[in-house]
């Protein structure tokens, strides 16, 4: 067996594992989910106000135990869990969000995810958003293509922005569309940032679009379904992605397919007054 031939075998059987173990986890999440209504998790709020319930805390501890044997010697990132200082020293990392919108788990919505990746050498090389209220597993392994419950996927064909179907924050989207002369088809808020981006790998969605101050678990695992499924999500300026970084934090973030996303940059950098580049 050659070194590619065993490179792709072995993130295959790392997205085999995130995959288990995303589906476990949203299985201990479940338990605590009320479609269409509150949830049943007791509720806490961080330091500036976001929620987090107990069953962000279940699953959490679940995958750091799980994922901690599957994956021994890799860093640990997780938006539930204190920042190790030592996590840039690891080749490799997880980055976890548990529950990837958790706003809409504890309202009953059910467009949450857990969202787990594999990190090396900076960019993810494994990745899954498992959507389990919706019964939908978006999956991925560098070089080896992504897939939704197991169907490959694709990004959408589309080449124009004009008309192109967004999801992302209304003020934003409509900003852009206002700077670059365009329209588009603006969907309904979609919580799970990690599950807007993996819809643009399905094609279901043309363009995502994210705000200042998300994550990297809020896109790490999405980032390698896009890339994979023939797309791109970057920062207005500074390209591809980079993870395992000290800074965690993200500027706006642009996710299309590869024809689409010079374009969208492009428009998005109008609104920044920046010029086209």
């Amino acid at each position: 067996m050659d070194e590619q031939t065993s490179q792709r075998v072995d993130v295959l059987d790392a997205r085999d594992q995130l995959i288990d173990a995303a589906r476990a986890a949203g299985a201990i999440a479940l338990e605590y989910f009320r479609p269409g209504e509150r949830t049943s998790a007791h509720i806490d709020y961080k330091p500036g106000g976001s929620p987090v319930t107990e069953a962000d805390l279940a699953a959490n501890a679940f995958l750091q135990a799980r994922l901690g044997k599957a994956f021994a010697g890799a860093g640990w990132l997780s938006e539930e869990t204190e920042d190790a200082s030592d996590r840039v020293t690891h080749a490799s990392v997880l980055i976890v969000d548990p529950i990837d919108g958790t706003r809409a788990f504890l309202a009953g919505d059910p467009r949450w995810a857990v969202a787990i990746a594999l990190v090396d050498g900076g960019r993810p090389v494994a990745g899954v958003v498992h959507a389990p209220a919706l019964g939908e597993t978006y999956a991925a392994a560098r070089g080896c293509g992504s897939l939704l419950n197991g169907a490959a996927i694709a990004v959408s064909s589309r080449d124009r922005l004009d008309g192109a179907r967004i999801g992302g924050p209304k003020a934003m989207v409509e900003s852009i569309a206002r700077a670059a002369g365009i329209s588009f088809v603006t969907q309904p808020k979609i919580p799970s940032l990690a599950y807007r981006i993996a819809l643009v790998a399905s094609g279901a969605l043309d363009l995502a679009l994210a705000s200042e101050e998300s994550h990297d678990w809020d896109v790490a695992a999405a980032d390698l379904i896009l890339e994979e499924a023939g797309g791109r999500l970057a920062e207005a300026f500074d390209g591809p992605l980079r993870y395992n970084r000290v800074e965690t934090r993200r500027g706006v973030l642009f996710g299309a397919s590869a024809r689409m996303i010079g374009p969208f940059l492009a428009a998005g950098r109008l609104v920044a007054g920046k010029p086209l580049a």
